[in-house]
């Protein structure tokens, strides 16, 4: 069997995101999961798996094959807090149960919040946690006016934040994060690349 290369997404469905954000997230998954599945050779070796977090943290998408993937559709309570801190855990929880440290690759794992951690206990020691799981690279997104890059800055250097919230604008960062994945795949050491123009990198 050919190396794995798994891939977390983390997205926030607090309450905040429901309405327009939400569907337009849907909307950006599907374009990143069409530019995913143009590269034929990587069908099977690229895993994915999402899990979302508000008051409650699921894991929507199991970690499974690119080729393999029927998308659920993210969907979001009317009120809910942000327990980033909590789906950090759970996806050290995951890392640790999935991943053959001996023949996968180092995981990506990509954060996507609109606001900041209502957990903030939870998410300083999920700081720790995180980094002692062996990422290749940990992207975080700010997603428009509201979100806290300071606090994702805790988390990793990499941030990028979204000045609007549409299906546009997810959509070009979802397929931003389709050729980071690739980028990634062929290259652990690879450099990211450029964002367009609707991504901005937090300095």
């Amino acid at each position: 069997m050919s190396q794995r290369f798994c891939v977390y997404l983390l997205l926030d469905t607090s309450g905040s995101m429901r309405g327009e954000p939400i569907t337009s997230v849907n909307i950006g998954l599907r374009a990143m999961m069409a530019s995913l599945r143009q590269q034929h050779h990587a069908l099977d070796n690229i895993y994915l798996s999402i899990v979302t977090f508000d008051s409650l943290i699921k894991e929507v998408l199991p970690l499974t094959a690119i080729r393999n993937i029927v998308l659920p559709d993210i969907v979001c309570p009317e009120s809910g807090a942000t327990f980033l801190g909590e789906g950090l855990m759970h996806i050290c929880q995951k890392v640790d149960s999935e991943l053959n440290r001996t023949k996968d690759a180092q995981p990506l794992l990509f954060v996507m919040t609109d606001g900041k951690p209502s957990d903030t206990l939870a998410y300083t020691e999920a700081l720790e946690e995180v980094q002692r799981r062996s990422f290749a690279k940990i992207i975080a997104c700010a997603a428009g006016h509201k979100a806290d890059a300071s606090a994702l800055k805790r988390l990793t250097d990499t941030v990028v934040s979204l000045d609007t919230m549409d299906s546009s604008t997810f959509s070009q960062f979802f397929q931003w994060v389709s050729a980071t994945v690739s980028a990634n795949q062929q290259n652990n050491d690879s450099a990211l690349p450029p964002p367009p123009a609707e991504i901005n990198i937090v300095i």
